[in-house]
Order: C-alpha cells, then structure tokens, then sequence
C-alpha cells in the first residue's frame, strides 16, 4: 500500500506537468501513488500521458469542475497514509515529499497537515506557512496590503513550526484528516478552498505546520488572463461565502469595483482595459448576487 497518494490537477497543460511529474520521480523514494486529474484534455495530450507516465494514474475529468470538484475526483480514491496535493505548475528540487513525510512522524499526534517553503519562479517567497484570515485581513488583501511573506509567527525564515492555513499549491495532509474534513469544500471553484480547509482542521482540533527548509518552486503566472472577468466573480463570491456573507466587506468590495470601473472609462479603450472594467463590472454584480461561485463562473466566461 502506498503511503502517499499524490493529486495533481492539470488542465491540458503537458508542457508544465510533465516536468512536474519528472521533477517527483526523480527526487522522492517513499513509496506513492499518483493520481493525474486530466481536465478537459484532448485526444493527444491524454494519450502522451498514458505513454510518457504509465506509473500515473489518469483521472479524466470532461465537466466544468473547479479546483475543489476536480481534486476530490482523485482523493475519494487515494489509498495513502497521507495525501500530497500540489499544482501541475511546481517543481521540486530535493526530495519535497519524503521531508514532508518526516516532518509529520515527529510531529505530535493532532498534527493533520505540513506545507513546505514555495518559492517563485525568480527566488521570491511566495508563502510559507499562512495566518488566520478574516474579513478585515480579506479587505486589507484586496487593496494589497497583506504582504504573506513578511516575517512573523506566521511565517518563518528557518524551521519547522506551527502555522494556521495553508496555501492549496503544494501540502501534505494526513488522508484521515482530510477525510474527516470532507476533503475540500465544494461550494468553492477558485479560492479559497485551501484557506477554508485550514480553518475547518483547527476548528476540527488539529494543528497545521510548515517547514521553511523544504523548498519547492510555483511557476506561478502573474498576468491577468481573459478568463478574468469569469474568474475573479468567483473568486470574490466564494471569499463572502468563506467570511460568512459580511455587508459592510459587500459594500467596501462594490464601491472599490466601481471606483476601478470608473477608472477603466477614462483609460484608452484598448483590448486590457476593456477587461478590466468587464471584470469590475462582474465582480459588483457579484458581491451581492446569491448565485454559487461556479454559476457565476459560467454566466461570465468569454
């Protein structure tokens, strides 16, 4: 029996997950298996998979599903001790799971999950280890005034140490934990399932760690994609479900919206900043809507 069920979720992208998949098989010795949720993949790309990584298992997933809906194809069949969620967009460096998998045996009892130091393409820390968030720390976030990487209780330089969330691109997880958890909820489709899932283990007794000597590197893109103004709706709209439907967070996110809508009026009418108001224009619609995350999704998509 494996002691480790790996999940990825990629969305016909090979030429990210393939050097990921490379990168595990190189570096790590405990004993795994890894589940591929294949999101709409064509032909081609499914059957390069199935050739190049006959050791993965291949999930295939054809529905408009989410990140949470897409993950828990995969984990409902995990057979491991322990789960190993990471993006299709990392690639480690040392062995990532085999620490991870040390990490947890000499941890105490309710210790549920551990994430490593994520790194970005260019040495920049993205997270390493998260704290609380609530609806004041979420408004401060969406006028960039949280700054995850700043040294705190929270957040560490060096060490293995408590943290409180955890950051859904790369953790290690105990299968029993994350069962008793229900995996992750599903009423989310682009964040913040990992934050929530951080919250119900400690709400659950269990602790969350991190471990700021085990790096791995997020090949994280940092550009707004055209898939934005779809994205970010629900993006927002499954933030007010996390923080509990918050009015005044509703109206501080409407009237911030509306300011940057106002804004993209008055700029050259290129095919960005057209977007960019479309994106404004959907998320005000969104604060107040009581449709899901997902619905809201698929009523702005391009």
């Amino acid at each position: 029996m494996p002691q480790v069920s790996i999940v990825i979720v990629c969305m016909n992208r090979p030429d990210i997950l393939f050097p990921c998949l490379d990168s595990i098989r190189a570096h790590n010795s405990v004993a795994y298996e890894c589940w591929v949720v294949a999101y709409r993949f064509t032909p081609e790309n499914l059957a390069a998979l199935k050739v190049k990584y006959p050791w993965v298992q291949v999930v295939e997933s054809e529905q408009l599903r989410g990140f949470s809906e897409n993950n828990n194809l995969a984990l409902k069949k995990a057979k491991g001790q322990y789960c190993f969620i990471v993006n299709d967009d990392t690639v480690q460096h040392m062995p990532v799971i085999d620490r991870l998998v040390d990490d947890m045996k000499r941890l105490p009892e309710n210790a549920a999950a551990v994430s490593p130091r994520i790194l970005l393409a260019d040495g920049r820390l993205q997270t390493c280890g998260r704290a609380p968030w609530n609806p004041w720390r979420y408004a401060r976030h969406y006028l960039h005034l949280v700054d995850e990487t700043r040294p705190s209780r929270w957040n560490k330089s060096a060490g293995l140490y408590q943290a409180y969330t955890l950051n859904g691109a790369c953790f290690l997880i105990k299968t029993e934990a994350f069962k008793k958890a229900g995996w992750f909820d599903e009423r989310y489709f682009f964040t913040p399932e990992d934050i929530a899932l951080g919250h119900k283990l400690n709400s659950l007794g269990y602790t969350v760690w991190a471990d700021a000597d085990v790096p791995i590197t997020h090949l994280a893109g940092e550009s707004v994609g055209a898939w934005e103004p779809a994205i970010k709706p629900a993006r927002v709209r499954g933030s007010m479900i996390f923080y509990g439907e918050p009015l005044l967070l509703k109206c501080f996110i409407w009237c911030f919206e509306l300011a940057r809508r106002v804004k993209y009026l008055f700029l050259p009418k290129t095919p960005h900043n057209r977007m960019m108001r479309n994106t404004a224009r959907n998320v005000m619609h969104a604060v107040f809507s009581h449709r899901s995350p997902k619905e809201l999704f698929i009523q702005f998509k391009p």
